[in-house]
């Protein structure tokens, strides 16, 4: 591989160069719509989403424990499990940044519709950067890695745009 190719260098760079975070932030983008079309309040719409990558993140987890347990491996439960949330921990990291800024709007700071614009902005652009650091991680082109970016910011544009539409 070329000396420029990006290889991340800690553990949440590893997280964050995955299929995991880039379906998390989808996930979370898909909950925080959803759920602020249909709460009453925002704090509502903040716990609706933190269950749904809850329980995303378990069953990622258990079919990730079968498939480790059942893969001719031999791995023990244990064993299986413990790489299973190794292998998925990203969704839940993801889901952080535009949770924080949720329970802020739940919280009275800023207003709730602010806070689920600004979620749904943070996870577009968290979405761009995932998309670039992903390509980076295996190619040195500058355009294969602004294509990276472009397509997964992409979902978290078609996102936003869905929020304009439902909105008014």
């Amino acid at each position: 591989m070329p000396d420029n190719v990006v290889r991340p260098q800690t553990r949440l760079g590893g997280l964050l160069v995955s299929e995991e975070a880039v379906y998390g932030l989808i996930l979370v983008a898909g909950m925080v719509l959803i759920g602020s079309e249909r709460a009453d309040e925002a704090w509502e719409t903040m716990v609706t989403v933190l269950v749904t990558v809850l329980v995303f993140f378990a069953a990622h987890v258990y079919a990730g424990t079968l498939s480790r347990m059942a893969g001719g491996k031999g791995s023990s439960i244990p064993t299986a499990l413990g790489g299973a949330v190794r292998h998925s921990i990203g969704l839940l990291v993801v889901a952080v940044p535009p949770l924080a800024v949720l329970v802020v709007g739940a919280s009275g700071v800023i207003t709730p519709d602010a806070a689920v614009w600004l979620a749904l902005i943070i996870t577009a652009v968290l979405l761009i950067v995932d998309g670039w650091l992903m390509a980076a991680a295996r190619t040195s082109s500058f355009w294969v890695r602004l294509l990276g970016a472009a397509i997964s910011g992409a979902f978290g544009a078609v996102l936003i745009v869905l929020k304009v539409l439902i909105h008014h």
